[in-house]
């Protein structure tokens, strides 16, 4: 069967009823998830603790955190689980399975010799009887929880036909302090929020972190009293790096997909424009020259184009121009203010902040400008972030009595959450996958 009908099915037997849950197996076609849909019900999958000891229980209960707050899974109490000790090189019994109506199942087993982890995991369909998947992955100890993301990934893929998102990163704004006087620090976390670390001491106020597209680094503006720089920081090196004196205000920095250039805004004088600079030699060119303020510059995937906000026509709305700065276009026309667009890693959408009736809201558009849907309304929505594969987005959300969080949307709109991170944060963005 095509990717293409594969993906046109229903979430796999999810929505039948309970007398065709007890059809003949014969009957059943492999199981697929339905991302496209925005009615979707989740899938429900039994993901028992892997046999080896309580890194095997660990790794399990990451896998299954994952796939639940995907929206699409539905893990099922362990405590229902009939059949136990399960075994990766014999089939589970599925009648156990099939009787608490899981539908897929992964089940595996954890080895640890001396400073080597080994994974190895199967992924069953329960109905149809047979193996989905199975893969043996191997790691340092310490790594465990990046081996449970790439089985996250490997289940999403196999059940879903898109990409996962579950062994990435995200770089943001931790805040710490009261409205007027907060401390904003650069920080990093696993997609999950296990593992935060801040990478500046809070003497600056940081905006605006990306990351390049090998992952390995960020770019982000410092503000101080003095003014504003925009630093490149290595993450495996931690070596920082300015891109230089500007004269004026420096900000809303982003690379290109190839990671060799950074486009980035000044004001001068009460005027902004947007500028572009080649990191093999700094040079640097001017890509609009409008009297109005023009910023958050966005590349499409092939780098071709650059999505960015400008209020030229009076008010804040999105523009697209060629990567030159050739031939700018508006593409938003209904109400309301647009500001921070960004470029889906597919090329399918571009998101953005939108302002309209005493509210903010995350939103999607394609990049002709049709088919605009809005997918969150709260007193502040902002800063959209792409995951790697174009299904979901984080974004800061903050309350009307102060406090700004991290939160998720599926580009259905559907699967709304926050994000485990239990501090303050804004300004998110997600990594491309981990290598």
């Amino acid at each position: 069967m095509s990717s293409f009908s594969k993906r046109t099915l229903l979430t796999a037997l999810a929505s039948l009823p309970a007398a065709a849950l007890l059809a003949p197996v014969a009957a059943r076609a492999d199981i697929e998830v339905n991302v496209n849909r925005g009615d979707v019900q989740p899938l429900p999958i039994a993901i028992p603790a892997f046999g080896g000891g309580q890194v095997g229980a660990d790794i399990a209960g990451v896998i299954s955190a994952n796939l639940q707050r995907s929206g699409l899974f539905r893990p099922l109490d362990p405590a229902s689980f009939v059949e136990k000790d399960l075994n990766t090189a014999i089939e589970p019994r599925f009648a156990a399975w099939q009787q608490i109506n899981a539908q897929a199942l992964v089940n595996g087993q954890v080895t640890v010799v001396g400073a080597r982890l080994q994974v190895d995991f199967r992924l069953w369909d329960v109905f149809a009887e047979k193996q989905l998947d199975g893969k043996q992955m191997a790691s340092t100890p310490e790594n465990w929880r990046r081996v449970a993301h790439k089985i996250s990934d490997a289940v999403y893929e196999r059940l879903t036909g898109e990409k996962g998102y579950f062994d990435t990163r995200v770089v943001f704004v931790a805040e710490t302090g009261g409205r007027g006087s907060k401390t904003k620090r650069l920080a990093i976390m696993d997609q999950d929020g296990a593992n935060p670390s801040y990478l500046t001491d809070g003497s600056a106020v940081i905006m605006t972190p990306r990351f390049s597209s090998n992952s390995q680094e960020i770019t982000y503006m410092e503000l101080r009293p003095e003014g504003s720089k925009i630093y490149l920081l290595n993450l495996e090196t931690t070596r920082r790096e300015s891109l230089g004196d500007f004269k004026g205000m420096v900000f809303a920095p982003r690379f290109s997909p190839d990671g060799s250039k950074v486009a980035f805004s000044v004001e001068r004088g009460g005027n902004t424009d947007i500028f572009l600079m080649d990191l093999k030699n700094h040079a640097t060119s001017r890509l609009t020259a409008d009297p109005a303020i023009d910023t958050s510059p966005s590349f499409s995937p092939d780098g071709a184009q650059i999505v960015f906000n400008s209020d030229r026509s009076g008010s804040p709305q999105l523009y697209i121009m060629g990567a030159d700065g050739s031939n700018p276009r508006r593409i938003s026309f209904a109400q309301g203010r647009y500001t921070t667009p960004v470029w889906s890693p597919t090329g399918e959408f571009i998101a953005f902040t939108k302002q309209t009736g005493g509210e903010f809201h995350i939103g999607i558009m394609k990049p002709d400008g049709t088919d605009e849907r809005i997918l969150t309304s709260s007193y502040l929505d902002e800063g959209p972030a792409w995951a790697p594969n174009g299904r979901v987005l984080l974004f800061s959300r903050e309350g009307g009595g102060g406090g700004t969080k991290l939160w998720s949307v599926d580009v259905t709109g559907r699967i709304l959450q926050p994000m485990p991170y239990p501090g303050g944060a804004s300004d998110p963005a997600w990594s491309p996958l981990l290598n």
